[in-house]
């Protein structure tokens, strides 16, 4: 059979597609201000003023949910970013920050908006947050599998984004099971929220298997990659909260002999699953000081610092509970003044982030109103070329789509290699950017062979577009 290795474009490589500046990975800004404030709720201790501060904080998450939501939406830039293979694994953060906004309003909002208001708001978001969260958790490792092509050290935290957010629905599902009528209504959602649970942490596990074979075999991850290793903290101590939360919930709902089960389940797998992932907490941190060492910049990822470690405080805030340790309870405690200052300064670089970002687009906009005079031309811009080649033999490959991603993980632009193999990007920002080099997406066509003599079977392969 004949094939052809690609379809014929007339498109030019340095021919390249603005995108839009808001990707999903903000969200985690959300899921890390969110917690901030519920965390405070699970400490075995309250300082005065501390749910104060807490309510304030969530009111903070709630808002900027409400800004980057409108912002996402009005960009319609679903399909683009369920393309990329690095932008997709972040649609995990929407259905989290959803999900931890809801909860917060029931923990923290009663008295602002009252408690029949807090519950409706929580179920709606729950409700949401968790349609969205499962559709993440199957779509995302299906356009994985048949879609995107990885290298064998492409492996990093990111790939928990879309799991995870079934085990945040268990762990804020809890909550509202005493809420739930009695009966079959309240026993299918305590039984769908274990079956989340189940299915959110088996899936983390399998990607932290992958995680750590990619640490151990290839080099150490460097950069913005790097504080997404902490999500594997924060995959662990979330299913540690919601087996206590699960547990408080069920002698509601199960029999006495099952409702006592979860309690044993809750304490004796929560503290072994709090085990591991304290080895995870200290070797992401690890990781994290040597690259900082080295140079750590700023970019959306630094907000998998945040959630992880709240999860790892209503973690150890949960056993603390179950088992009055004063070892529990002091180390809940210092990990949430950590927290705390993680946060203070995540936020300070994001907001920086945001304001330079507001500066940069009035000065393209100024640029460009004074493209008319001949001396306003604006200087300082940059450009991107290069050549994709195949390992074995170096021979050019093209039409091979090319993603530019910027410091923040936002699509830049993406375009197909030319007949000798080469890309362009031009009129770019001096700043740090990530080039994403991929193949053909797989096309399969079913055919018959009679014997009749040779047959042709011509195969094209090219990029369907975004």
């Amino acid at each position: 059979m004949n094939s052809s290795p690609y379809a014929a474009s007339s498109a030019l490589a340095a021919n390249t597609k603005k995108r839009p500046l808001l990707g999903p990975s903000w969200f985690a800004a959300v899921m890390g201000t969110g917690i901030v404030a519920n965390a405070a709720v699970t400490l075995p201790s309250s300082m005065p003023g501390l749910r104060t501060a807490a309510t304030v904080v969530w009111l903070g998450a709630a808002l900027l949910l409400l800004l980057l939501a409108v912002g996402y939406l009005r960009q319609r830039a679903l399909r683009l970013h369920a393309g990329d293979p690095v932008t997709a694994q972040f649609f995990g953060a929407p259905p989290m920050a959803l999900l931890t906004v809801g909860s917060g309003a029931l923990l923290l909002g009663r008295r602002l908006i009252g408690s029949a208001a807090a519950l409706d708001v929580d179920w709606v978001l729950w409700s949401l947050g968790t349609v969205l969260g499962l559709v993440a958790a199957c779509v995302v490792p299906y356009l994985m599998i048949t879609r995107h092509r990885f290298a064998p050290d492409a492996a990093f935290g990111g790939w928990l984004m879309p799991v995870v957010p079934p085990m945040v629905s268990a762990a804020t599902g809890a909550l509202l099971v005493p809420h739930t009528p009695a009966g079959q209504l309240r026993l299918a959602l305590l039984l769908g929220c274990y079956a989340m649970l189940g299915l959110g942490l088996v899936a983390a596990l399998l990607v932290l298997a992958m995680m750590y074979g990619r640490l151990v075999h290839h080099e150490a991850p460097t950069g913005a990659v790097v504080p997404t290793v902490w999500i594997g903290a924060g995959a662990l101590g979330q299913s540690v909260t919601a087996l206590g939360a699960l547990a408080t919930a069920a002698p509601s709902v199960l029999p006495a002999p099952y409702a006592r089960g979860t309690e044993v389940f809750a304490l004796l797998g929560g503290i072994v699953v709090w085990g591991f992932a304290m080895l995870w907490l200290v070797l992401a941190t690890g990781l994290t000081v040597r690259t900082i060492r080295a140079g750590l910049p700023f970019a959306p990822t630094w907000w998998s610092f945040i959630f992880p470690l709240g999860a790892c405080v209503t973690a150890t805030g949960t056993l603390a509970a179950r088992t009055g340790s004063d070892m529990f309870a002091w180390t809940a405690v210092v990990l949430y003044g950590v927290l705390g200052i993680a946060w203070a300064v995540v936020a300070g670089r994001s907001l920086g982030h945001a304001a330079g970002h507001m500066r940069r687009r009035s000065d393209r906009g100024h640029a460009h109103r004074r493209t008319v005079e001949p001396t306003g031309r604006p200087d300082g811009r940059a450009v991107l070329k290069g050549t994709v080649r195949t390992i074995a033999g170096g021979r050019p490959i093209s039409q091979a789509r090319i993603t530019l991603l910027d410091p923040a993980g936002v699509v830049v632009g993406d375009t197909l290699t030319a007949e000798d193999g080469s890309y362009a990007f031009t009129d770019l920002e001096r700043d740090q950017y990530t080039v994403v080099a991929a193949g053909y997406p797989p096309r399969s066509t079913r055919l018959t062979l009679d014997g009749s003599g040779p047959d042709a079977f011509d195969l094209t392969l090219t990029h369907e577009e975004s």
